[in-house]
């Protein structure tokens, strides 16, 4: 037996670290496409094939049929975060409030909240009338306190919302009866349930989308490595595509290219998931259906049970590599997994007997500000959607939506939301930004520590100073 499979439990006889993620290994790798055959011309050039590459062509397909769209992929589409996350369709806001109500007051950033609620519904929508099957089922999500300090945060996130527009019902706190009512998880002094999230399996999600976009005529090309993104051209290691509109859709990839390297830091995030839990496992858990879980602790964690009875859990592990470097098709850390399985057997430690099956990680897009943008310039055709700080399955949609709009020049309720044409300064330099996230989410963690041991009933001091260097 390894040593890592001595420390963190049973490991499944066919456990996998990395392969990209266990979404894949659940629904299948996609067949191939080819790569860009040479050079061409198009109307619209996207650069990821992504969900917001993706929602980009589909929304600017629907609206103008005729446009020669090509999406240039380095991998294959929903190799990134798309095909990697937790599943959460939220209308969780990808940034600092405060931020965009700089620009557009309070009126613009209560506009936004109703826009990324809105999208949770049209993503569901568009999955049916496409005839996506991505696992989807909208019961809300559940965040749990696990100590004084938590409780007090969820206590502060009521009257937070409704200043920012949220009505009575869309945030409900709940006793601890309450909460086991729904999902039983060990040391929960409260919850807080909102019903705007579905449960998604990315990979399905992202691959029906991209099937889609070709069916409406949109040519993808992966395995194709764009070098550079330029004014009227993205040019590749096949060659040039030439376009008026060039979109960069890169999220956590944004720094593979050149000069790019500052602009969003590339997150890592980690996942572990178990094996079907046995029966007598869910009657102690009572995780009967399909809400999301999430807490409120410093370095949080985010969860999912499967639509075939997996518990699926992530959090930060390595949060970020040196030079803005990703990594090597999702293998993590023996050390993260060891975390991440101790996480899921605390929280339920009817699971201890339940074999891990597969570990796999992940990076996500974080601006400096920890705010999203979505922008385009109509002088020069160069455009990009990001930064969605690992709130992006919803907000991928909104974004690919907002950047269809703007490129076809329509003067639209999305065009005018306050995440758009935001200007924000880069990352510092290295060392500087790895010192400064590594200090950052070492300070979450000994937060996190403190406050469990009950030191602090109210929100760890460190905890404050690393919000404050992180810029949120």
């Amino acid at each position: 037996m390894s040593s890592l499979a001595t420390t963190t439990g049973i490991l499944s006889n066919d456990f996998i670290n990395g392969g990209v993620s266990y979404w894949y290994r659940a629904s299948g790798f996609p067949a191939s496409r080819p790569p860009l055959p040479g050079s061409q011309e198009a109307d619209v050039c996207i650069v990821g094939a992504g969900l917001t590459g993706l929602w980009a062509a589909y929304y600017l397909k629907r609206e103008q049929p005729d446009l020669r769209i090509v999406i240039l992929e380095k991998e294959f589409a929903g190799f990134g975060a798309s095909g990697r996350n937790g599943g959460w369709l939220s209308a969780e806001l990808a940034g600092s409030r405060d931020a965009y109500a700089k620009t557009h007051g309070r009126d613009g950033v209560v506009t936004l909240m109703q826009a990324m609620r809105d999208a949770v519904d049209e993503v569901i929508s568009v999955a049916e009338k496409e005839g996506i099957d991505a696992d989807i089922a909208k019961d809300g999500i559940l965040h749990v306190a696990r100590n004084r300090a938590q409780l007090d945060r969820l206590r502060e996130t009521i009257p937070y919302e409704q200043h920012w527009g949220a009505a009575p019902e869309d945030f409900v706190e709940l006793d601890v009866e309450q909460t086991d009512a729904r999902i039983r998880v060990n040391g929960a002094l409260g919850g807080l349930f909102t019903p705007h999230c579905a449960r998604v399996q990315p990979a399905k999600l992202v691959q029906g989308l991209a099937r889609v976009v070709e069916g409406m005529g949109v040519a993808i090309y992966e395995h194709t490595t764009v070098t550079a993104i330029e004014q009227g051209r993205a040019v590749t290691d096949r060659g040039t595509v030439r376009a008026p509109a060039v979109l960069r859709c890169l999220e956590g990839f944004t720094a593979s290219i050149p000069g790019q390297r500052r602009e969003w830091l590339p997150m890592n995030s980690s996942m572990i998931v178990t094996e079907p839990l046995p029966d007598s496992v869910l009657s102690q858990i009572n995780w009967r259906k399909a809400e999301l879980l999430g807490d409120y602790a410093h370095g949080y964690m985010y969860a999912q049970r499967t639509v075939d009875n997996r518990i699926a859990l992530g959090g930060r592990g390595i949060p970020y590599r040196f030079g803005s470097r990703t990594d090597d098709r999702g293998a993590t850390q023996h050390w993260t997994i060891e975390a991440l399985t101790a996480l899921t057997h605390d929280m339920f430690p009817a699971t201890r007997d339940v074999p891990i099956a597969h570990a796999w990680c992940g990076v996500l897009g974080v601006p400096r500000d920890w705010t999203a943008t979505v922008d385009f310039d109509h002088r020069t055709g160069l455009g990009t959607a990001g930064g969605y700080v690992g709130s992006g399955l919803t907000t991928t949609n909104l974004a690919g939506h907002t950047l269809a709009d703007l490129v076809l020049r329509r003067d639209s309720a999305l065009t005018r939301l306050p995440w758009v044409g935001r200007r924000v300064r880069r990352w510092e330099p290295e060392p500087l930004r790895w010192l400064g996230v590594q200090g950052m989410y070492a300070m979450y963690r000994t937060a996190d520590r403190r406050e469990f041991a009950d030191e602090h009933p109210r929100t760890s001091r460190l905890a404050r100073i690393a919000n404050t260097i992180a810029g949120r």
